[in-house]
């Protein structure tokens, strides 16, 4: 965007209008089949009221900077309710495209499309003071065409903007935030002509790259945790070289908790888990693959040297405890029934095997983790022959009892062997 800012306004590049206009057009036609086709219906509804208010703006305006009149009118007006727009859908949820879902919207644009109508009116002098009245010395503001009330809902909406992406990190929020500053360009260059058109199409061109960023943000991070997804890890594997180690981590009975507790609860614990591996010592990084399996790729040190940061990963899952979000009070249940009895009855009338269940204390839960650890020898040269073989030491710590750190059994025997020779 600022590189937009210099290039149009630093003199830079000068474009023609015809070039302008084939930026303008291609941007917003590739930007909303982008947003239909990854049903991105926030970007979508953006796109469309963009368009259609800085066509509003040329039309008043006669494609000119107007001082006075309807165009300015429709300027001043336009200034105010984009920025409040844009704060709607960012606190909107992606909504399914269909009638139902779209009505709403499109009458509530409609109306404000009948409102700048009505307002700029032929013959209407001014808009109502609400939309040019003056907060502070108009000296202060010289240097602009914006009025105040409209420079104060976009601070407000870009603020808002910044502090969403901060708490949220995503690339939608972004969007709208470098989007909406790309408008305010644009308004303060007279929103017309064609710096203000070029303007107009950088907006709509940075909410079509915050598409693109969505889809790569899903494609490579877990939205539940926030780690790295699987194909972060399968790219990761491609850049290994030795030495390096590979763990693969696995929740203890976490099927048995979900039964227990609920699939809400089961998230709770997975982002609890898979915020004590995100802080993993050693140079580890994790990755969640699936389900309740993580795995923990460390480069340039051996299984040996991981395997002590893994056992400290492991203590302190097991040792953290925290209470469930909205569970109601086990204690309060009717007739006093206790859930984990409830469900070790079931177990037993099923086959008199009850699994462990994830330790309750009068402070909250905790859970456990199995990890398995390998590192690259002849036998298995290609990363995911290493993943292969930490996989197996991951059922070997479910095999011996669980909440413990096995390492790769055929690569200890093969130093066994050697050392005998």
């Amino acid at each position: 965007m600022f590189l937009a800012m210099v290039a149009l306004q630093g003199g830079v590049i000068t474009l023609s209008a015809s070039a302008i206009d084939f930026f303008y057009y291609s941007v917003f036609l590739a930007g909303i089949f982008l947003a239909w086709r990854f049903h991105s219906t926030r970007v979508l509804s953006v796109l469309i009221l963009l368009l259609i208010a800085h066509r509003a703006i040329e039309f008043f305006s006669a494609d000119k900077v107007a001082a006075s009149g309807p165009g300015r009118i429709a300027f001043e007006v336009i200034a105010v309710l984009l920025p409040l727009n844009f704060m709607a859908v960012a606190f909107d949820r992606e909504w399914r495209p269909g009638v139902v879902s779209a009505v709403p919207r499109l009458l509530w644009l409609f109306f404000q499309s009948v409102l700048v109508a009505l307002i700029c009116r032929p013959g209407a002098a001014s808009a109502p003071t609400i939309f040019h009245a003056a907060i502070l010395s108009q000296q202060l503001f010289h240097w602009t065409r914006i009025p105040q009330p409209a420079l104060l809902a976009f601070l407000i909406v870009l603020v808002v903007l910044l502090a969403r992406f901060f708490f949220a990190y995503k690339p939608s929020d972004a969007g709208l935030f470098w989007s909406l500053a790309a408008v305010l360009a644009g308004k303060h260059a007279g929103g017309v002509g064609r710096i203000g058109s070029a303007y107009f199409a950088t907006a709509a061109l940075i909410l079509a790259s915050s598409i693109i960023e969505t889809s790569y943000a899903l494609a490579y991070h877990d939205e539940l945790t926030g780690l790295p997804a699987r194909r972060a890890f399968n790219q990761a594997l491609t850049r290994l070289s030795s030495p390096y180690a590979i763990a693969v981590a696995d929740i203890d009975h976490f099927k048995r908790f979900n039964d227990t507790y609920g699939h809400d609860a089961g998230d709770q614990v997975l982002r609890m888990v898979a915020s004590r591996l995100a802080r993993v010592s050693g140079g580890g990084r994790a990755y969640r693959v699936g389900g309740e399996e993580f795995n923990l790729l460390f480069e340039g040190v051996t299984a040996k040297d991981a395997r002590p940061h893994l056992e400290a990963l492991r203590v302190a899952i097991a040792e953290s405890q925290f209470r469930l979000r909205d569970l109601p009070d086990r204690r309060g249940a009717s007739r006093g029934a206790d859930r984990r009895v409830t469900a070790s009855r079931k177990s037993a009338r099923v086959g008199r095997k009850t699994p462990l269940q994830p330790a309750v204390a009068d402070d909250g839960l905790s859970v456990t983790i199995s990890i398995g650890v390998a590192e690259p020898y002849p036998a298995t040269q290609w990363a995911e022959q290493v993943v292969e073989a930490a996989d197996r030491a991951l059922y070997c710590a479910k095999r011996m009892g669980r909440n413990r750190v096995e390492a790769d059994s055929r690569r200890v025997r093969t130093k066994g062997r050697r050392a005998s020779a």
